[in-house]
């Protein structure tokens, strides 16, 4: 009777009988950022990383090992096989997304997201430079933790050790990401961090204009309330309720305002899934009492549902057997990272395991006072002058002075982001000498990553016979030179970065196999 207590003690407390909905928000939140990832992979993979990719996956492969980095690449890394995972991530991820494996057994999404997390960490591995972002191994963090929440059609509620590792993920994305600030740049410490960010950031947003021309005493408003965000907030994650919910409603807020004001593909997005997991059933109920839509979600079903489980459990033994083990070695692998945060010299989005289980986070430690941006130009004249050159146009960062900053996240442009690093100066940048090769080969696939060919129509094309490289200081206009050119942006010219080119040149400096 004494073992029988004890069970039954175990299986109302193992399960989180209030977080219906939260489960929801974890397994089909991740499964859709899940499509976009994948989809970059098949739109992208060829180009930057195949076989006639700037930076060929089959080299980072060859100078490591499977103990470095596990990938399936090992085994085949063709261009097809590749783009075929890709388009096979998609498929999965979408049926996810419509909850179609959720409608079966505890262990089928887990093994959905568990195939999914093994063929993006395949590729993440395999991706050098271009997949070397914190929010990949976020994304394999969260797809790896999520696979354990169990299902939804079968009327038990998720595992509480699951939803406290979620919230562990998250503190280390928001606390990890707040201390980098802290002890990085000054500007952080005296508020003016945003007097230059919203300006200098990667890839601007269609708002960031706006936002850089606020006050600056907003601008002192934002960079507060990020500490706050970023450094008090995360320790009431593990709060009781409701002060877990609206730490995570803070959180989900200051997300959006990062997705309204940037480009971060699909990093605030996933930090919003994180976030919104943090409130329960109940807080939803009352939310929905507000606006005059009934008691919204039911509590306490699941856990009701599940008290009719085997064992006096309240659900299957065998996903209590995996839950707690998955807890375990996730735990096992949190001292590294856990010890990170409050290490003096910090790493920010760092892996400490090949598998990323277990990782940390942070971004913007420094915080750049200038934009300078490297701008391509190619021409057909046999001797150009200064009005044969044409510009070509990239799909995110800035380009042409009369363009908006356009919406993309959260789909990664990575190509674009690694022109944002070369202008600030990006060692190791044998990647772009190709990407001039591609260019005045009128290579078809890599000009399908850029807005368009400015060539296509030439009647000497369809490649140039030149290219070279200027670099350029960009600025946001003020509101008076806006009303006046109706420009988002000024920019002036600060050198040439590589003089006019042509391809047998560039073939030689490469080598044959380029």
């Amino acid at each position: 009777m004494e073992g029988s207590g004890f069970v039954t003690w175990l299986g109302s407390w193992f399960w989180a009988g209030d977080y219906d909905v939260a489960r929801e928000v974890l397994q089909r939140g991740t499964a859709a950022v899940l499509v976009v990832a994948f989809w970059a992979v098949v739109r992208q993979w060829p180009v930057l990383l195949g076989e006639r990719g700037l930076t060929p996956a089959v080299r980072l492969l060859g100078r490591t090992s499977w103990r470095d980095g596990p990938s399936v690449l090992r085994w085949r890394c063709s261009d097809r096989f590749v783009v075929g995972l890709g388009a096979g991530g998609v498929v999965l991820a979408a049926l996810l997304v419509a909850g179609v494996p959720q409608l079966g057994p505890w262990w089928l999404p887990m093994v959905a997201f568990l195939v999914l997390w093994a063929a993006y960490l395949s590729v993440v591995n395999a991706g050098g430079r271009f997949y070397g972002f914190g929010w990949e191994s976020l994304l394999c963090e969260v797809t790896f933790l999520v696979a354990f929440l169990g299902s939804s059609g079968g009327g038990v509620a998720p595992p509480v050790l699951v939803l406290v590792l979620a919230r562990w993920c998250l503190f280390r994305v928001e606390l990890g990401a707040g201390l980098i600030k802290i002890r990085g740049d000054r500007v952080w410490r005296d508020l003016s961090a945003l007097d230059y960010h919203h300006e200098t950031q990667p890839l601007p947003g269609p708002f960031s204009w706006h936002a850089h021309r606020a006050p600056r005493w907003w601008h002192r408003v934002e960079v507060a309330g990020n500490h706050v965000t970023q450094l008090v907030v995360p320790f009431a994650f593990f709060a009781p309720q409701p002060v877990a919910s609206w730490a995570g409603a803070l959180v989900v807020l200051t997300q959006l305002w990062l997705v309204v004001t940037g480009n971060f593909a699909w990093l605030n997005w996933l930090t919003v899934v994180l976030g919104l997991s943090l409130v329960s059933d109940g807080s939803w109920a009352v939310v929905g009492g507000w606006f005059g839509l009934g008691p919204g979600v039911p509590t306490g079903t699941a856990t009701a549902a599940a008290a009719d489980g085997a064992g006096g459990l309240g659900g299957p033994v065998a996903q209590v057997v995996v839950v707690v083990a998955v807890t375990a070695l996730l735990l096992v692998l949190s001292w590294r990272p856990g010890r990170n945060l409050v290490a003096r010299r910090q790493l920010m989005n760092a892996s400490f395991e090949p598998f990323r289980l277990v990782n940390a986070y942070g971004a913007f430690g420094s915080v750049s006072r200038r934009r300078d941006e490297v701008v391509l130009e190619g021409s057909t004249a046999r001797s150009p002058g200064q009005d044969d050159w044409r510009e070509y146009a990239f799909r995110g960062k800035p380009g042409d002075v009369r363009r908006r900053p356009p919406q993309v996240a959260p789909y990664h442009l990575r190509l674009d982001w690694q022109m944002w690093f070369l202008a600030l100066g990006s060692p190791g940048v044998g990647w772009f000498e190709v990407l001039l090769l591609r260019l005045l080969e009128g290579d078809a696939a890599t000009l399908r990553l850029l807005r368009g060919d400015p060539f296509a129509d030439d009647p000497a094309g369809p490649a140039p016979r030149w290219v070279r490289a200027r670099l350029f200081r960009y600025r946001f206009t003020t509101r008076e030179e806006r009303r006046r050119t109706g420009d988002w942006w000024v920019r002036h010219e600060l050198a040439v970065l590589v003089d006019p080119v042509d391809l047998a040149r560039m073939r030689a400096l490469l080598g044959r196999d380029a």
